[in-house]
C-alpha cells in the first residue's frame, strides 16, 4: 500500500491509495484543492472542517449531477461506470477518515490544555 501527500486549502494530508494510484489521488487532490479556493476566498472567517465540508457537497452534487446524465443517456447505450463511483467513494471515505483522525488529535491536545 502506497502513501501520498495532498494539499488541499494549503493544509497537507497524508493519504494511503493502492500502489500504482498516486498520481490520480493527486490529481483528485487537486480538484479539491480548486473548490476550496471558490471558498477560501469568499467573504468572512470560514473554517477548514466547513470548507471540506463544502467541497464534499461540490463533488457530491456535481456526481449526482453526472450520475443523472448518465442514466438518462442509458438508452442511448452508455453505462455508468461503477468502478469509477466506487473509486471516488474510497477517496472521499479515506479523506474523510483522515480529516477525523485530525479532528480527534486536535480534541485530544485542547483536553491537555
Amino acid at each position: 500500500m502506497a502513501q501520498v501527500t495532498i494539499s488541499v486549502n494549503n493544509r497537507e494530508y497524508a493519504v494511503a491509495t493502492e500502489d500504482g494510484q498516486e498520481a490520480r489521488i493527486l490529481q483528485l487532490a487537486n480538484l479539491m484543492d480548486d473548490k476550496a479556493k471558490m471558498f477560501a476566498g469568499s467573504e468572512g472567517q470560514i473554517s477548514e472542517n466547513m470548507i471540506l465540508v463544502m467541497i464534499g457537497l461540490l463533488l457530491a452534487d456535481e456526481l449526482t449531477e453526472s450520475k443523472k446524465g448518465k442514466s438518462s443517456k442509458k438508452d442511448d447505450g452508455a453505462s455508468v461506470d461503477k468502478n469509477r463511483i466506487l473509486e471516488i467513494d474510497k477517496l472521499l471515505s479515506s479523506l474523510i477518515k483522515s480529516t477525523s483522525d485530525e479532528l480527534k488529535d486536535i480534541a485530544n491536545k485542547i483536553d491537555l490544555l
